[in-house]
C-alpha cells in the first residue's frame, strides 16, 4: 500500500477514535491545565505516529476508549442505584378546592393544609393522619422492607408510599422542609464534602503529572545524547512511559469508592453527608449516646400523676396544654394520657428552655414544666419521687403544683447494637442524658456494654463531656455522638462526628448531624461503622494497587521491557479493575 494512503487511513481512524481526547486536551491547555491524562495520551500517541508505530498508536486509543466506555458504565450504574433509591420526590398533592380534590404542586401547599393520599400514591408532605388507616411502604426512606401501619394520629413522612387505605393528612411542614426534600438535599450535597483520601488524589495529580512528563523527556533525551542510545528506541520508551503514567485509576476509582459507600449506605436508610464523614466514622473508637429516643424508644407513657394543691386531672391538663406546642415525645405522652382534644387557643407565649423545660401562659396563668433543675432555677423545691422514671415537674404562677411520672423503654436492638460496636473495637461507649441519676443507672444496668454514663446533664454539659472524650482519644481516632432531640444539636456539631436518629429526630438534630439514621435503630450505627470501614478498605486497596502496578510498569517501560500496548493495557486495565473494586462498596450485607 502506498505509504501516504496508509498514513491518511491511519489519521482518519486516529481522529475518529481520538477527537474527543484531543479537544479535551486542547480545552484544558487553554484553561491552564496542561498535565492531565488527555494531554499524556495525545503526546504519547502523536509521538508513536511520528516514529511510524501506527498500529500501536491506534490500539492505544482503542483500548483507552474501551476503558473510558466501561468507566462511564460503572459510574452510571453507581449513580442510577442512588437515583433509583432517592426517587422519592412527590409529583403532586391532592388538595380540596370548591368541594373537589385537585392535584397541586407540593411547593404550593401551606402548613396545616388537609391533603388526601389515595392507595398507591406517594405521601407528598410530612403530616399527621386525621382520618383513615393504611400501611406505608417506607423502603425509600429507611431501607426497611416491612410496611408500617398508620392510623388516626400517626405521623407520616413525605416520600413514603400509601399501600392500602385512603388517608386524610394535615401537613406539618412545607415542601422544602419535608423529609423527602431533606434526604434529597443530603444525598445531592454529599459529593461536596470530600474525604482526605480524595483531597490527597487531587494534590497527588498536581505534582505527579509534571514530574512524569519531565522524567519521560529525560528518558527520551539523556541516553541518546550521552550514552549513544538510539533516538527512536528511547523516544518509544519515553512514550510508553507516558501512557503508563496516566493516573486514571486513582483519579476516577477513589471518588467512586466513596460514592459507592454513600450509595450503599443510603440503600440501608443511612444517609452520609460526605466522604469525609465516612472516613471519620471508620476511625471512630469512642461513641457517646443520648438516652431518650436513641437508646430508648422515646415512646413515653404516663404511669403516675402526683399533684400538690390541685387535682390529678387539673395537673395533667395544665401540663398537657403547656407542652402542646412541643414535638418532644414527653409532650406526646402527656397528650395521649389527657385523651381529649387539646385546645391550643388557651395557650399563649409558649417558650422552650433548652434542655430544661417549657413555660407557657395557660388560661392567663403562667405554667412552667420541666426537670427538677428547671424547678430549682425557679427557686421551687420538692420531694424526690419514689417511682423510677422521668419526672415532669409543674409549677403554676410560681407555686409548685406536683409532678407527672413518665416511663420509657429500651429499644429492642440497643443491647445487641452496643455489643456489636464493642466487637468492632470501639473502646468507649458512653451514655449522656439529662435524666435523673436513678433513671440513667437503671438503663445502664440493662445496657451492660456501656462503659460509663453521665446523668442530669444540660446541653452545654454534654458538649463539655464530649470535648473531654475527644481530648482523651488516641491520636487519629475520632469521637462520635448519637442523638435525636433539638437539645442534641450543639453536641452533634461539637463532636468529631454527629449521628442523628432521623425518623423520629428533630429537624435541628438532622440538620446538625453528619450522618442520619432513617430507621431510628441503634443497630444501624454498627452497620454504618462496617460500611465506612469496608469503603476505606476498598479505597486503600485501589490506591496501593494503582500505584504499585504503575511503578512496576514504569520501570519496565524505562528499561525497554514493555511495549506501548502493554503500557496502555496497564493504564486502562488497572483503572477498570479499580473501578470494579469500587463498585463493591455499593453491595452491603
Amino acid at each position: 500500500m502506498n505509504p501516504y494512503v496508509k498514513l491518511a487511513i491511519v489519521l482518519i481512524i486516529y481522529l475518529a477514535l481520538g477527537w474527543k481526547i484531543i479537544l479535551t486536551a486542547l480545552r484544558n491547555i487553554k484553561n491552564g491545565d496542561f498535565f492531565d491524562e488527555n494531554f499524556l495520551m495525545v503526546v504519547a500517541t502523536v509521538g508513536a505516529l511520528c516514529i511510524g508505530e501506527y498500529e500501536e498508536a491506534i490500539l492505544v486509543l482503542l483500548l483507552y476508549r474501551i476503558g473510558e466506555f466501561l468507566q462511564d458504565k460503572a459510574v452510571d450504574k453507581s449513580r442510577k442505584s442512588i437515583s433509583d433509591l432517592m426517587d422519592i420526590r412527590p409529583d403532586y398533592a391532592n388538595v380540596e378546592k370548591d368541594g373537589q380534590w385537585v392535584q397541586v404542586d407540593p411547593d404550593e401547599v401551606a402548613v396545616g393544609t388537609v391533603i388526601l393520599v389515595k392507595p398507591g400514591e406517594r405521601v407528598p408532605l410530612d403530616g399527621t393522619v386525621l382520618e383513615g388507616s393504611s400501611r406505608l411502604d417506607t423502603a425509600a426512606l429507611t431501607g426497611e422492607s416491612l410496611p408500617v401501619n398508620v392510623s388516626e394520629g400517626s405521623e407520616v413522612q413525605s416520600g413514603t408510599i400509601n399501600l392500602d387505605g385512603m388517608l386524610k393528612i394535615q401537613t406539618t411542614a412545607v415542601s422544602e422542609e419535608s423529609t423527602a426534600a431533606r434526604i434529597l438535599d443530603l444525598v445531592e450535597n454529599a459529593a461536596a464534602s470530600r474525604a482526605n483520601s480524595e483531597k490527597f488524589i487531587t494534590k497527588f495529580a498536581r505534582w505527579y503529572t509534571p514530574i512524569v512528563c519531565g522524567l519521560a523527556l529525560l528518558l527520551a533525551v539523556i541516553p541518546p545524547l550521552f550514552f549513544h542510545g538510539v533516538w527512536s528506541d528511547w523516544i518509544y520508551r519515553a512514550l510508553s512511559f507516558l501512557v503508563v503514567s496516566c493516573p486514571c485509576a486513582l483519579v476516577i476509582s477513589i471518588p467512586l469508592g466513596f460514592f459507592g459507600g454513600i450509595g450503599g449506605a443510603s440503600a440501608k436508610g443511612i444517609l452520609i453527608k460526605g466522604g469525609n464523614y465516612l472516613e471519620a466514622l471508620s476511625k471512630a473508637d469512642t461513641m457517646a449516646f443520648d438516652k431518650t429516643g436513641t437508646l430508648t424508644r422515646g415512646v413515653f407513657k404516663v404511669i403516675a400523676v402526683h399533684p400538690e394543691g390541685i387535682s390529678e386531672a387539673q395537673l395533667l391538663e395544665y401540663a398537657t396544654l403547656a407542652e402542646s406546642f412541643s414535638n418532644h415525645p414527653i409532650a406526646r405522652s402527656l397528650a395521649d394520657e389527657y385523651g381529649k382534644r387539646v385546645d391550643k387557643s388557651r395557650v399563649k407565649d409558649s417558650k422552650e428552655i433548652l434542655g430544661q423545660g417549657i413555660s407557657a401562659v395557660v388560661d392567663g396563668r403562667l405554667v412552667s414544666c420541666g426537670s427538677h433543675k428547671y424547678m430549682h432555677t425557679l427557686d421551687l423545691h420538692h420531694d424526690d419521687c419514689h417511682i423510677p422514671g422521668t419526672n415532669v415537674h409543674v409549677a403554676i404562677d410560681g407555686v409548685y403544683a406536683g409532678h407527672i411520672v413518665i416511663s420509657d423503654q429500651i429499644k429492642e436492638d440497643a443491647p445487641a447494637a452496643l455489643a456489636e460496636l464493642k466487637e468492632l473495637g470501639l473502646k468507649r461507649l458512653v451514655m449522656l442524658t439529662g435524666d435523673k441519676e436513678g433513671v440513667a443507672a437503671d438503663v445502664a444496668k440493662t445496657l451492660t456494654d456501656l462503659t460509663e454514663y453521665h446523668a442530669e446533664l444540660l446541653p452545654q454539659d454534654k458538649v463539655e463531656i464530649t470535648k473531654k472524650l475527644m481530648a482523651e482519644a488516641e491520636p487519629g481516632r475520632k469521637v462520635a455522638f448519637v442523638g435525636d432531640g433539638i437539645n442534641d444539636a450543639p453536641v452533634l456539631v461539637a463532636a468529631d462526628l454527629g449521628i442523628a436518629m432521623g425518623g423520629m429526630g428533630s429537624a435541628a438534630a438532622v440538620e446538625a448531624a453528619d450522618i442520619v439514621l432513617m430507621n431510628d435503630k441503634p443497630s444501624d450505627i454498627s452497620l454504618a461503622v462496617r460500611i465506612a470501614r469496608k469503603t476505606m478498605r476498598i479505597v486503600k486497596q485501589n490506591i496501593w494497587f494503582s500505584i504499585g502496578v504503575k511503578v512496576v510498569v514504569l520501570i519496565l517501560s524505562a528499561l525497554g521491557y514493555s511495549n506501548m500496548i502493554l503500557a496502555s493495557f496497564a493504564d486502562t486495565g488497572v483503572c477498570l479493575l479499580a473501578i470494579l473494586n469500587s463498585m463493591r462498596a455499593l453491595r452491603i450485607k
